[in-house]
């Protein structure tokens, strides 16, 4: 799979995007990632890539000049005349990380990860044309309820989220089914009809006598079914605990 971030400050990526399983999905050849610096496709020497807004207000504004670009170099042609929109190929999604957008979860990644390329575009300053939004991006996508600087921490947890969904990513493809926010073995926290989300059930580790905590004896037992059984009703009572909404049980 292809990721292509879009940014201002493609240094930013020399880090997260350098450790872990993003760095041995890149080795292994599954994932490939390319950072676009926005400001190439600027025309003045100063290379500008925002504006104040029309109408007023505080900030600056992404342009869309440069953007429109950027994507269409890294797709390799331009608008698609009948619709008045870029038109990526199937298999393509163009993502602008944006306050603005659908919130992306775990089915986001899910959806995402069975695709062939991803083009990510960081906004900054107070936000980005919003031609950008309807005739460039395919989707706007936000990873939370804050505000954040710029889009380049969202984008980098994009690309972290997906890749370890990718075929080969982790080795042990069956860990990406027992986790946080997965649905486990068809089974729901919520109602009927709702979104089968689990958090994750607790984990212990030697040794088993730890200042005064124990490890659980089920966990010691060695019966599986057991076992099976606890960490569920665990999961429930985390997720009840700390996301009633997964639950049901929010108000």
């Amino acid at each position: 799979m292809r990721f292509d971030l879009i940014t201002i400050f493609p240094e930013f990526f020399a880090g997260p995007l350098d450790h872990g399983i993003v760095r041995r999905a890149k080795e292994a050849g599954i994932a490939q990632i390319h950072v676009q610096d926005l400001r190439e496709f600027t025309k003045d020497r100063h290379r500008t890539v925002d504006d104040r807004p029309f109408g007023g207000g505080e900030g600056m504004v992404l342009k869309p000049e440069p953007l429109f670009e950027a994507v269409e170099k890294l797709l390799g042609h331009g608008m698609g005349e009948a619709q008045g929109k870029i038109q990526p190929e199937p298999g393509t999604a163009i993502l602008l990380m944006s306050a603005a957008g659908r919130l992306f979860t775990q089915e986001t990644a899910r959806r995402y990860a069975e695709l062939d390329r991803l083009i990510l575009i960081c906004g900054r300053y107070e936000g980005v044309d919003e031609r950008v939004a309807r005739h460039l991006a395919t989707e706007e996508i936000c990873v939370g309820d804050y505000v954040l600087s710029g889009g380049e921490l969202p984008a980098a947890i994009i690309v972290d989220a997906v890749t370890r969904l990718l075929p080969g990513a982790l080795g042990n493809e069956a860990s990406t089914q027992n986790e946080s926010f997965s649905e486990r073995d068809g089974h729901s926290a919520k109602p009927a009809g709702s979104p089968g989300l689990l958090l994750d059930f607790p984990h212990y580790t030697r040794p088993a006598d730890y200042r005064g905590w124990k490890v659980p004896e089920v966990l010691i037992g060695g019966n599986h079914a057991d076992v099976a059984k606890w960490r569920r009703k665990k999961a429930l009572e985390k997720t009840r605990q700390n996301r009633p909404e997964f639950s049901g049980e929010n108000g």
